[in-house]
């Protein structure tokens, strides 16, 4: 019970990566020393997104090499040194060191320390897979919602030279990862019993040949696409399609927030029962119908109902695939297998913000068909994605 707490606290940590927006506004405003630009103020954001696809790749073979109570460490201890180091920066020549410190070292850390409980907890709850990682990157999905309110208090603190409140806010991930990181230790299963229980389980190498591994990597690409694509543009978008104003938008960002968090979870109970893949099928449905609709959604109720539904099933994507991972290619090796199919998520933070602000500019509704319509084909791809033949059940 108390690993799979403290892995919570240690994703809610890493989550405040995503609370990014409370700094990039601050260090937009014409009082500060920095005065960035929107595009400026997004890079290190953007650095660490794509440096969390090679952190998760790392993570998985450091956590396979030396354990995942080293692995967290290392993860927790780079993310926070690199927000330590962001205070560093004072003004707006210094962009190259939030660009470094935020970025690569954090972003990387991140990747290695996001792996670790979303492996772990498959070894320590291997007959509730689907529940238990869903609570744990339920966590990291919950982080920016808990700790924006922190954050702002803290900027607002230091506004002239905002980056100063990086200094207590990595002091403040480091008591709640290091500590967290601490209790993350492998099951006392022996091996005899392991491999029993997992089957024939592949390596991260075997995996990464197999069909299967490709087939699921675009499923949780085009879950990521669906949902990373509507938040990257929400408040603009709630302004025109629905009238909300720009605190109704806060508001329902973090409603957003809250939903992506909590379909992570409840996604991954549904699975036990339901099965993986019909699970997958109804979350991309529910996304991709919630975006075809959103365009002519002028009600501010009716807007909020579809953009909670795609946060809910896009959470939950996230909150499943951990465990589709593990049921098809063994637990064993899981870091190895799951970690490489973050990049997943890089590409679609990469692909889908550029690709709908490019078809938002000639309006919304391109944009929300285009995301919408893809997300809809890829519901086929659950139909004949099935686990390697190795990993099947005899009949």
């Amino acid at each position: 019970m108390w690993i799979a707490v403290a892995a919570v606290v240690f994703q809610l940590a890493l989550g405040s990566v995503y609370a990014w927006s409370v700094f990039a506004r601050a260090l937009r405003e014409p009082g500060s020393a920095f005065a960035f630009d929107a595009t400026r103020a997004t890079v290190p954001f953007s650095v660490a997104v794509g440096m969390v696809f090679v952190g998760t790749w790392c993570g998985g073979r450091l956590q396979g090499r030396y354990g995942p109570r080293a692995t967290a460490m290392i993860g927790a201890g780079l993310y926070c040194a690199g927000i330590v180091g962001c205070c560093a920066a004072t003004d707006a020549g210094d962009l190259w060191i939030l660009v470094v410190c935020y970025g690569v070292v954090s972003g990387f850390g991140l990747g290695i320390g996001y792996i670790v409980p979303t492996a772990l907890l498959q070894r320590w709850f291997p007959d509730k897979r689907g529940l238990i990682t869903g609570i744990s990157v339920g966590g990291f999905g919950l982080g920016p919602v808990l700790s924006a309110p922190v954050l702002a208090a803290l900027v607002d603190r230091y506004e002239t030279v905002p980056t100063q409140a990086f200094l207590p806010m990595g002091l403040l991930c480091a008591a709640m990862t290091l500590p967290a990181a601490w209790l993350f230790v492998d099951p006392p299963t022996p091996a005899s019993a392991a491999g029993r229980l997992d089957g024939h389980a592949l390596t991260g190498r075997e995996a990464l040949r197999s069909r299967e591994w490709y087939l699921l990597a675009t499923i949780l690409f085009a879950s990521a696409l669906a949902g990373i694509s509507l938040v990257s543009v929400l408040a603009p978008a709630a302004h025109a399609i629905a009238g909300y104003d720009a605190r109704s938008a806060a508001a329902l960002t973090a409603a957003a927030g809250v939903f992506n968090g909590v379909g992570r979870p409840l996604a991954g109970a549904v699975s036990e029962r339901a099965g993986r893949m019909r699970t997958f099928a109804v979350l991309l449905l529910v996304q991709g119908l919630a975006l075809l609709a959103l365009p002519w959604a002028h009600d501010p109720a009716l807007f909020a109902v579809l953009v909670c539904a795609v946060s809910l099933a896009n959470g939950g994507g996230f909150g499943t695939m951990p465990a589709t991972a593990g049921d098809f290619f063994g637990v064993t090796h899981i870091g190895a297998v799951y970690g490489p199919m973050l990049v997943s998520w890089s590409l679609a933070g990469v692909v889908g913000p550029l690709t709908t602000a490019h078809l938002a500019a000639s309006g919304y509704t391109t944009a929300f068909l285009t995301v919408g319509a893809l997300t809809l084909a890829s519901v086929t791809l659950t139909a004949i994605t099935k686990p390697p033949a190795s990993r099947r059940p005899a009949n």
